[in-house]
């Protein structure tokens, strides 16, 4: 059996008998009933992650997969994908937004190089989980194989099984790669049914011409790569992306071991659909963190009944809004464990 079948048999619903306890009290602590709002929803929905009553903080890390692809020859960028490896050298050296971030909210940022098409093998601090130097042109072909999409489901669970060793309370996603917008929205448009049309967008800012081109080639990838629609792992591998994989297989491993997974935006939930395609129970452990300013974003969340916790216009990438909303749900977290309740405070409740 496969490496992440045999993790998809152990994914578990939340356990909905603690909602009544968590929810008394929540409603004990000294203020209004409900009027923290959604700080309230997610301090909740991290205790029924977690399981338990009395939820834990501890390590936040953020894992940030890299990885080209063979499309960006069709020109759907307006970047060469030579930023690939250049931008993952600056994460090395600390100086992208991510790394900012990150600091900023106290988390670990681990970059993972799962398809980069350079050679990173000297590069220091990098997580070296390379299937190879990219995918295939999705506008000719499949991106990968089927093996090779399962080895990076693999990679994605593995490093979630080290982070759950390792004391990790809350992991993100992030990644790198140009022209992952276009493997993301085929996944969309496969996964979710959704107009190609409709979400498809300017990505690293493309012009109109360039958009419609950009859609001609997603429909091309959907086209040809048809017959091999047939179930969530060939519909990744004909249309995803290295990161993007790994990603998915962080999602399933995080459900696996309980942990709170918080998904980054527009690349990132392509990585969480194909996850919650492979095992509907792991959507229950997907916190979304931001609305992307990427068109279709706002379809694909209510396709996905989804409500994230920002909505800022962010569309780098990287799991720069991982990063910032890491820091809400640690707070809601703070707020249900750390202060004090009517029933302890001597404070007159309402009435």
């Amino acid at each position: 059996m496969k490496k992440h079948e045999e993790t998809i048999q152990t994914i578990r619903p939340l356990d909905p008998s603690l909602k009544p306890q968590v929810q008394a009290h929540l409603d004990d602590l000294t203020k209004p009933q409900g009027s923290l709002g959604r700080l309230e929803e997610l301090a909740q929905r991290y205790c029924l992650i977690q399981g338990r009553t009395q939820p834990q903080l501890g390590t936040k890390r953020i894992y940030c997969f890299a990885g080209d692809h063979g499309v960006a020859v069709e020109g759907v960028s307006a970047f060469p994908k030579e930023v690939t490896p250049q931008m993952v050298f600056n994460m090395l050296a600390g100086g992208a937004a991510i790394n900012v971030l990150t600091r900023h909210v106290n988390a670990e940022l681990v970059v993972v190089d799962m398809g980069v098409d350079a050679p990173l093998e000297n590069a220091p601090g990098l997580c070296h989980r390379k299937i190879r130097g990219g995918t295939d042109n999705i506008a000719v072909g499949p991106a990968m194989s089927r093996e090779e999409a399962e080895r990076a489901l693999a990679v994605g669970i593995e490093l979630a099984e080290t982070a759950a060793r390792e004391g990790v309370t809350m992991l993100g996603t992030g990644e790198m790669g140009i022209a992952n917008t276009t493997p993301a929205t085929a996944l969309f448009a496969a996964y979710l049914g959704c107009p190609v049309e409709d979400i498809t967008g300017r990505g690293t800012g493309i012009d109109d011409h360039q958009l419609a081109h950009k859609i001609t080639i997603i429909k091309r990838a959907l086209a040809v790569n048809h017959a091999r629609l047939s179930d969530p792992t060939e519909i990744l591998a004909a249309l995803g992306g290295f990161e993007i994989a790994g990603i998915a297989g962080l999602v399933l491993g995080a459900a696996a071991h309980h942990l709170p997974v918080v998904v980054d935006g527009f690349i990132s939930t392509a990585g969480a659909v194909a996850a919650c395609a492979l095992c509907p129970n792991a959507r229950d452990y997907v916190i979304f963190s931001h609305l992307s300013q990427e068109r279709g974003h706002r379809m694909i969340m209510q396709a996905l009944q989804a409500r994230p916790v920002l909505e800022l216009d962010l569309r780098l990438g990287e799991g720069t809004g991982a990063a910032l909303a890491m820091s809400i749900i640690e707070a809601s977290v703070k707020i249900y464990t750390e202060m004090a309740t009517f029933s302890g405070a001597r404070v007159s409740q309402k009435g």
